[in-house]
């Protein structure tokens, strides 16, 4: 696989988790990076995003505050930082590699196999 999520999990509310994404091919150095999710019966919808170099950061508002997305491109490894989560973060979390900068599901065609969060009451 070309991504690879790991560091999902259950927690309770309040609670944090740190997601990891690890990416095998160096061709990708070119890509914008970014997060996604989907919970039961809804969209998959942007999360956050980087290129991997530079320092523009993108973030939904759903996250602003509480997520932060790096980067270690020595490592070739993508992770979000999720704080002070809450039920409404519970979902199947995806890490995308696309050409295009932006949150456009659309414009990211490679894709981890997703990892679970589940945060409770």
């Amino acid at each position: 696989a070309l991504l690879v999520e790991s560091g999902g999990g259950m927690v309770e509310a309040g609670g944090s988790l740190r997601l990891s994404c690890s990416v095998s091919r160096r061709d990708f150095s070119t890509y914008y990076m970014a997060w996604f999710r989907q919970a039961p019966g809804k969209e998959r919808e942007f999360v956050a995003g980087l290129p991997w170099y530079g320092y523009r950061t993108d973030y939904a508002d759903s996250v602003k505050g509480r997520f932060a997305i790096s980067r270690d491109n020595a490592k070739n490894t993508v992770y979000l930082q999720m704080n002070s989560l809450n039920p409404n973060d519970t979902a199947v979390y995806y890490c995308a590699a696309g050409e295009e900068t932006g949150s456009r599901l659309e414009t990211f065609h490679h894709w981890g196999q997703g990892t679970h969060v589940t945060v409770s009451t």
